[in-house]
């Protein structure tokens, strides 16, 4: 009832028991305000703190817990699991026991089919199937310990790049994201290239769960030429630019008057704020992905290959200022035919990673980019169970080799060891929890303060877990 008609004796009188409540009463009247606060952090709304970010909006840059020389992450996915007695482990024990029973392998000791040899300066030992690789040895700090939970390809997939084995999470690109904000506004500042069809796990691999939906990596299509073709409806086919932005203003305004006689919806402003992105890539995204632009002593670097063109085009989306890029290099699911296949696995991004360090290099980037390659597990020692006159190897989630360059890492440096086989890692275990933790150390974050609460309680990507390593940084 409205106090203005009421004597002043009355107004008083009401307003002293406007004041008096019971506890049902009072969390009937605050409830709502307690579950906006919740929404305002699900849409990346800053209530209480920086204004300046916040009116930038949730990609803003943002400053890490301390100075990190790493910028930026490109995550070469090398998903299928190499293995790494082949590439990065060499274990001279099994030719010395080849054909012997392995202990506790269930199966005989089979050689390697490759050479190694020892490179660069550091003098490390790596496969003859990597020949330019091996030439940026003494950038790399190789971890031959790396051990993960389950051997299976969706799950191990998904646990590299979330961390999680069992609710879906923010991928290790939301969080970083979502840490640092992007250095351009107008295009994503996560971007996961794949050649085709979508990996184990899909979409699982980029989302950004229950982290603002402004964080999620989007995925392009690198198979086709053109940017209309990789990223699909960039363009309207119906309206020119001026129209669209036109229309985006007006319902802009609608969304104003809407916040200021209603309240603000979290999920409307993602939906406006993607409206927003998609629009300004229009132009920016054409640029970055055009690699065409480049010289052609830049293009032979990477090779005339589909992942050339995949690396090329993350070294562009890097300059354009995307936080983090995640390029899929499959193809390492090797049970049988190993002689063959990997071969010709590892010549396929051999000479177009190379050419990558060799371009950030030349440019000055390699410092503040972090370079990481790895893929969800490893491989057994011995023959696989369905061995035959060229046999592979079978899945192995308690050893396998990842490397890591640029961004601070210390170059040259070998960390952890595995058995005499390569079977488990023995020296120096690093699980994939502190992985993650060494990737937002060198980014400038601790692991732990680096949280996002939901559902009333605070998360984070390396959960209970993760260690920094300080021998893999300078």
């Amino acid at each position: 009832m409205n106090n203005e008609f009421f004597c002043p004796e009355d107004r008083a009188n009401h307003a002293r028991k406007e004041l008096i409540f019971t506890r049902r009463q009072f969390l009937e009247k605050t409830g709502t305000g307690f579950g906006l606060l919740g929404l305002a952090g699900l849409a990346g709304m800053d209530l209480l703190g920086d204004k300046a970010n916040a009116a930038a909006g949730p990609l803003a840059p943002k400053a890490p817990h301390f100075p990190g020389k790493a910028k930026r992450v490109i995550h070469i996915f090398a998903q299928g699991a190499p293995s790494q007695v082949d590439t990065w482990d060499p274990k001279p024990m099994l030719a010395k026991r080849a054909g012997e029973q392995v202990p506790g392998m269930n199966g005989v000791a089979m050689a390697s089919p490759f050479k190694f040899a020892k490179h660069g300066k550091s003098g490390i030992e790596v496969s003859e199937v990597f020949p330019e690789l091996a030439k940026h040895v003494d950038e790399m700090a190789i971890i031959r310990s790396m051990h993960t939970n389950i051997p299976a390809h969706e799950i191990a997939t998904v646990f590299m790049n979330t961390g999680s084995l069992r609710i879906a999470k923010p991928s290790l690109g939301s969080w970083v994201v979502y840490g640092l904000g992007s250095e351009n506004q107008n295009i994503p500042g996560y971007i996961s290239l794949r050649p085709g069809r979508n990996p184990p796990g899909g979409s699982q691999n980029w989302q950004s769960a229950f982290l603002p939906g402004t964080f999620q990596g989007t995925s392009v299509n690198t198979t086709f030429d053109r940017v209309e073709q990789m990223i699909q409806n960039i363009r309207s086919p119906y309206l020119p630019l001026e129209e669209q932005r036109r229309q985006l203003d007006l319902v802009a305004k609608f969304n104003d008057l809407h916040a200021q006689t209603l309240q603000k919806d979290p999920l409307l402003e993602a939906r406006l704020e993607a409206h927003e992105m998609a629009f300004k890539m229009q132009t920016e995204a054409t640029t970055a992905f055009d690699i065409s632009k480049e010289p052609g002593s830049v293009r032979a670097l990477y090779g005339n290959s589909a992942q050339g063109k995949q690396l090329l085009i993350a070294r562009r989306l890097m300059e354009h200022g995307v936080r983090f890029i995640q390029v899929w290099a499959g193809g390492w699911d090797h049970h049988q035919d190993i002689k063959d296949r990997l071969e010709t696995s590892a010549g396929e991004i051999d000479k177009p990673l190379a050419g990558l360090l060799t371009d950030l290099k030349n440019r000055g980037m390699l410092d503040s980019t972090l370079v990481v390659w790895g893929g969800e597990f490893g491989r057994k020692p011995v023959k696989d169970r369905n061995g035959n006159a060229n046999p592979g190897r079978d899945h192995n989630n308690k050893a396998f080799s990842t490397w890591l360059a640029g961004g601070g890492i210390k170059g040259g440096t070998v960390y952890g060891g595995t058995d005499e086989f390569g079977g488990q890692a023995v020296e120096n275990p690093v699980h994939i929890h502190d992985l993650h933790a060494n990737i937002l150390h060198a980014l400038g974050f601790d692991h732990e303060k680096l949280r996002y609460r939901y559902n009333g309680r605070d998360f984070r990507l390396t959960d209970n877990f993760g260690k920094v390593i300080k021998p893999l940084f300078a």
